[in-house]
Protein backbone atom coordinates (compact mmCIF):
# COMPACT_ATOMS: atom_id res chain seq x y z
CA UNK A 1 0.00 0.00 0.00
CA UNK A 2 1.43 3.27 -1.35
CA UNK A 3 0.37 6.81 -1.62
CA UNK A 4 1.59 10.07 -3.02
CA UNK A 5 2.97 12.05 -0.42
CA UNK A 6 3.51 15.40 -2.30
CA UNK A 7 -0.08 16.34 -1.72
CA UNK A 8 -1.62 18.33 1.02
CA UNK A 9 -4.29 15.85 1.70
CA UNK A 10 -3.80 12.14 2.43
CA UNK A 11 -3.60 9.88 -0.31
CA UNK A 12 -6.00 7.53 -1.86
CA UNK A 13 -4.57 3.57 -0.96
CA UNK A 14 -4.70 0.89 -3.18
CA UNK A 15 -4.80 -2.28 -2.22
CA UNK A 16 -3.01 -4.65 -4.75
CA UNK A 17 -5.00 -8.42 -4.99
CA UNK A 18 -1.80 -9.36 -7.22
CA UNK A 19 -4.62 -9.87 -10.23
CA UNK A 20 -3.79 -7.80 -13.29
CA UNK A 21 -1.97 -4.77 -14.01
CA UNK A 22 -1.45 -2.09 -11.15
CA UNK A 23 -3.84 0.66 -11.10
CA UNK A 24 -2.62 4.30 -11.63
CA UNK A 25 -3.67 6.52 -8.86
CA UNK A 26 -6.19 8.80 -9.39
CA UNK A 27 -5.81 12.41 -10.49
CA UNK A 28 -6.25 14.99 -7.90
CA UNK A 29 -6.70 18.53 -9.19
CA UNK A 30 -4.22 21.49 -8.54
CA UNK A 31 -4.75 23.32 -4.91
CA UNK A 32 -4.06 27.15 -5.12
CA UNK A 33 -4.18 28.70 -1.40
CA UNK A 34 -6.14 31.76 -1.43
CA UNK A 35 -5.54 34.68 1.50
CA UNK A 36 -7.81 34.83 4.23
CA UNK A 37 -10.35 37.75 4.18
CA UNK A 38 -8.78 39.30 7.44
CA UNK A 39 -5.66 39.91 5.51
CA UNK A 40 -7.31 41.08 2.52
CA UNK A 41 -8.90 43.64 4.94
CA UNK A 42 -6.27 44.82 6.60
CA UNK A 43 -4.06 45.51 3.50
CA UNK A 44 -6.64 47.60 1.99
CA UNK A 45 -6.35 49.08 5.47
CA UNK A 46 -2.61 50.18 5.37
CA UNK A 47 -3.46 51.31 1.49
CA UNK A 48 -5.99 53.58 3.32
CA UNK A 49 -4.05 54.49 5.76
CA UNK A 50 -0.65 55.25 3.77
CA UNK A 51 -2.13 57.42 1.11
CA UNK A 52 -3.82 60.03 4.28
CA UNK A 53 -7.08 60.78 3.01
CA UNK A 54 -9.59 59.20 0.60
CA UNK A 55 -10.50 60.57 -2.91
CA UNK A 56 -14.13 61.87 -1.60
CA UNK A 57 -12.78 64.02 0.99
CA UNK A 58 -9.83 65.02 -1.47
CA UNK A 59 -12.48 66.61 -3.98
CA UNK A 60 -14.30 68.69 -1.12
CA UNK A 61 -11.13 70.13 0.41
CA UNK A 62 -10.33 70.83 -3.64
CA UNK A 63 -13.98 72.74 -3.86
CA UNK A 64 -13.40 74.51 -0.57
CA UNK A 65 -9.79 75.86 -2.07
CA UNK A 66 -11.40 77.21 -4.86
CA UNK A 67 -14.25 78.80 -3.28
CA UNK A 68 -11.59 80.83 -1.44
CA UNK A 69 -9.24 81.81 -3.93
CA UNK A 70 -12.79 82.90 -6.14
CA UNK A 71 -13.75 85.06 -2.87
CA UNK A 72 -10.39 86.44 -2.32
CA UNK A 73 -10.37 87.56 -6.12
CA UNK A 74 -13.73 89.54 -6.17
CA UNK A 75 -12.58 91.25 -3.26
CA UNK A 76 -9.44 92.23 -5.12
CA UNK A 77 -11.63 93.87 -7.52
CA UNK A 78 -14.01 95.24 -5.51
CA UNK A 79 -10.73 97.11 -3.70
CA UNK A 80 -9.31 97.86 -7.68
CA UNK A 81 -12.95 99.46 -8.52
CA UNK A 82 -13.38 101.89 -5.17
CA UNK A 83 -9.70 103.06 -5.86
CA UNK A 84 -10.51 103.75 -9.39
CA UNK A 85 -13.39 105.78 -8.94
CA UNK A 86 -11.31 107.98 -5.66
CA UNK A 87 -8.35 108.76 -8.30
CA UNK A 88 -11.28 109.70 -10.70
CA UNK A 89 -13.22 111.99 -7.79
CA UNK A 90 -9.90 113.32 -7.27
CA UNK A 91 -9.00 114.52 -10.31
CA UNK A 92 -12.54 115.65 -11.11
CA UNK A 93 -12.09 117.83 -7.73
CA UNK A 94 -8.37 119.65 -8.35
CA UNK A 95 -9.97 120.12 -12.04
CA UNK A 96 -12.85 122.38 -10.43
CA UNK A 97 -10.52 124.16 -8.36
CA UNK A 98 -8.05 125.15 -11.03
CA UNK A 99 -10.21 125.66 -13.26
CA UNK A 100 -10.07 129.91 -13.79
CA UNK A 101 -14.07 130.58 -13.63
CA UNK A 102 -13.89 129.12 -10.37
CA UNK A 103 -10.62 131.28 -9.15
CA UNK A 104 -13.28 133.92 -10.59
CA UNK A 105 -15.88 132.91 -8.03
CA UNK A 106 -13.32 132.75 -5.65
CA UNK A 107 -12.63 136.67 -6.28
CA UNK A 108 -15.87 137.83 -6.16
CA UNK A 109 -16.40 136.19 -2.87
CA UNK A 110 -13.16 138.31 -0.64
CA UNK A 111 -14.55 141.84 -2.19
CA UNK A 112 -17.56 143.91 -1.45
CA UNK A 113 -21.23 142.10 -2.26
CA UNK A 114 -24.67 143.65 -1.92
CA UNK A 115 -26.81 142.24 0.44
CA UNK A 116 -28.36 139.44 -1.07
CA UNK A 117 -32.29 139.15 -0.10
CA UNK A 118 -33.09 136.09 -2.18
CA UNK A 119 -31.04 133.44 -0.68
CA UNK A 120 -32.92 132.87 2.95
CA UNK A 121 -34.65 130.13 4.34
CA UNK A 122 -38.36 130.80 4.10
CA UNK A 123 -38.38 128.90 7.39
CA UNK A 124 -36.64 131.82 9.15
CA UNK A 125 -39.40 134.59 9.99
CA UNK A 126 -37.79 138.48 8.67
CA UNK A 127 -36.66 140.31 11.85
CA UNK A 128 -35.06 142.57 13.36
CA UNK A 129 -33.65 144.61 16.40
CA UNK A 130 -31.07 147.57 16.67
CA UNK A 131 -29.97 149.10 19.90
CA UNK A 132 -28.91 153.13 20.25
CA UNK A 133 -25.59 153.94 19.91
CA UNK A 134 -22.91 157.29 20.80
CA UNK A 135 -22.59 159.40 17.93
CA UNK A 136 -18.42 160.67 17.24
CA UNK A 137 -19.41 162.62 14.64
CA UNK A 138 -22.76 165.47 14.45
CA UNK A 139 -25.76 163.97 15.21
CA UNK A 140 -28.08 163.55 12.22
CA UNK A 141 -31.63 163.09 11.97
CA UNK A 142 -32.49 159.57 10.27
CA UNK A 143 -31.05 158.06 13.22
CA UNK A 144 -27.62 155.12 12.95
CA UNK A 145 -28.28 151.99 15.25
CA UNK A 146 -25.69 149.16 16.66
CA UNK A 147 -27.16 146.14 14.66
CA UNK A 148 -24.93 143.09 16.58
CA UNK A 149 -24.07 144.05 20.04
CA UNK A 150 -26.20 143.43 23.39
CA UNK A 151 -29.58 142.24 22.23
CA UNK A 152 -28.88 143.39 18.92
CA UNK A 153 -29.69 141.25 15.69
CA UNK A 154 -31.00 140.84 11.79
CA UNK A 155 -32.41 137.11 10.89
CA UNK A 156 -34.78 135.99 8.02
CA UNK A 157 -33.21 138.60 5.28
CA UNK A 158 -33.40 141.50 6.85
CA UNK A 159 -30.53 143.97 6.74
CA UNK A 160 -28.89 146.86 8.36
CA UNK A 161 -27.28 149.66 5.90
CA UNK A 162 -24.44 151.18 8.51
CA UNK A 163 -24.40 154.19 5.53
CA UNK A 164 -28.12 155.62 6.22
CA UNK A 165 -29.46 154.34 9.21
CA UNK A 166 -31.99 151.48 7.51
CA UNK A 167 -33.81 148.90 7.65
CA UNK A 168 -34.14 146.62 4.67
CA UNK A 169 -36.74 143.74 4.28
CA UNK A 170 -36.94 141.14 1.64
CA UNK A 171 -40.54 140.00 1.43
CA UNK A 172 -43.86 141.83 1.40
CA UNK A 173 -45.88 141.34 3.63
CA UNK A 174 -47.40 142.69 7.56
CA UNK A 175 -44.90 143.92 9.81
CA UNK A 176 -45.15 145.10 13.15
CA UNK A 177 -42.70 148.23 13.50
CA UNK A 178 -41.45 149.69 16.98
CA UNK A 179 -39.62 152.85 17.52
CA UNK A 180 -38.24 154.28 20.97
CA UNK A 181 -36.28 156.95 21.80
CA UNK A 182 -35.17 159.22 25.00
CA UNK A 183 -34.09 162.68 25.72
CA UNK A 184 -32.49 163.65 28.39
CA UNK A 185 -31.28 167.28 29.51
CA UNK A 186 -30.13 169.38 32.09
CA UNK A 187 -32.78 171.59 32.34
CA UNK A 188 -36.20 171.42 30.88
CA UNK A 189 -36.83 172.90 27.11
CA UNK A 190 -40.12 173.83 25.70
CA UNK A 191 -39.13 173.80 22.43
CA UNK A 192 -41.05 170.54 21.34
CA UNK A 193 -39.16 167.49 19.08
CA UNK A 194 -40.49 164.98 16.80
CA UNK A 195 -40.36 161.25 16.77
CA UNK A 196 -41.37 159.71 13.41
CA UNK A 197 -40.92 156.38 11.05
CA UNK A 198 -40.27 156.62 7.53
CA UNK A 199 -40.37 154.61 4.55
CA UNK A 200 -38.36 155.02 0.96
CA UNK A 201 -39.47 152.57 -1.67
CA UNK A 202 -38.58 151.84 -5.12
CA UNK A 203 -40.24 153.57 -7.71
CA UNK A 204 -40.69 156.99 -4.98
CA UNK A 205 -39.14 159.80 -4.62
CA UNK A 206 -40.67 160.97 -1.81
CA UNK A 207 -40.01 158.80 1.20
CA UNK A 208 -43.75 157.85 3.15
CA UNK A 209 -44.67 158.24 7.04
CA UNK A 210 -45.44 155.68 8.72
CA UNK A 211 -45.71 156.69 12.13
CA UNK A 212 -45.24 160.05 13.59
CA UNK A 213 -45.03 161.20 17.61
CA UNK A 214 -44.70 164.76 19.04
CA UNK A 215 -43.09 165.92 22.78
CA UNK A 216 -45.19 167.86 24.69
CA UNK A 217 -44.04 171.17 26.45
CA UNK A 218 -44.02 169.84 30.24
CA UNK A 219 -41.62 172.44 31.69
CA UNK A 220 -42.77 174.26 35.37
CA UNK A 221 -41.39 175.44 38.41
CA UNK A 222 -40.68 171.93 39.62
CA UNK A 223 -38.73 171.01 36.71
CA UNK A 224 -35.91 174.04 37.28
CA UNK A 225 -32.61 172.88 38.37
CA UNK A 226 -33.22 169.35 38.21
CA UNK A 227 -32.59 166.33 35.05
CA UNK A 228 -35.14 166.59 32.72
CA UNK A 229 -35.75 163.51 30.67
CA UNK A 230 -39.11 162.60 28.62
CA UNK A 231 -39.50 159.50 25.90
CA UNK A 232 -41.48 158.52 22.87
CA UNK A 233 -42.64 155.31 21.63
CA UNK A 234 -44.21 154.65 18.04
CA UNK A 235 -45.26 150.84 17.13
CA UNK A 236 -47.92 149.67 14.92
CA UNK A 237 -48.66 146.99 12.36
CA UNK A 238 -47.98 147.95 8.63
CA UNK A 239 -47.82 146.52 4.72
CA UNK A 240 -44.57 146.61 3.68
CA UNK A 241 -43.10 145.87 0.16
CA UNK A 242 -39.89 143.96 -0.86
CA UNK A 243 -36.94 146.18 -0.51
CA UNK A 244 -38.50 148.64 0.91
CA UNK A 245 -36.01 151.13 3.59
CA UNK A 246 -37.29 151.95 6.78
CA UNK A 247 -35.69 155.04 8.76
CA UNK A 248 -35.88 156.45 12.08
CA UNK A 249 -36.28 160.54 12.39
CA UNK A 250 -35.50 162.27 15.56
CA UNK A 251 -35.72 166.45 15.19
CA UNK A 252 -33.04 166.90 18.56
CA UNK A 253 -30.63 163.76 17.86
CA UNK A 254 -28.15 165.51 20.14
CA UNK A 255 -30.82 166.13 23.23
CA UNK A 256 -30.86 161.77 23.07
CA UNK A 257 -29.77 159.59 26.16
CA UNK A 258 -26.95 157.36 26.03
CA UNK A 259 -28.85 154.32 27.16
CA UNK A 260 -28.62 151.68 24.58
CA UNK A 261 -31.24 149.69 25.77
CA UNK A 262 -33.46 153.02 25.81
CA UNK A 263 -33.35 153.61 22.36
CA UNK A 264 -34.34 151.09 20.04
CA UNK A 265 -35.47 150.67 16.61
CA UNK A 266 -36.92 146.78 15.21
CA UNK A 267 -39.93 145.35 12.94
CA UNK A 268 -40.85 141.57 12.39
CA UNK A 269 -42.72 139.92 9.36
CA UNK A 270 -46.43 138.74 11.32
Amino acid sequence: MSYDQSHRYPGVFHVDRGEGPPVPPPRVQPYWSFPAAQEVMSHRRKRTVGMGISPSVAIVLLLLFLLVFAAMGIGAYQIYKLQDNLRTAQQTIYTMQSSPSNILTHEKQVGFQKPELDKVKEDVRPAAHVIGRIHSGKPQQALRWEPKAGRAFTEGGVVYRAEDGALVVNRTGLYHVYSRVELMLRQCSPAPYRHSVFVRRLGSELPLTLMEGRGKDVCGDWTRGRMWTSDSYLAAALPLQREDRVFVNMSHPMDMSHNHHANFFGLYKI
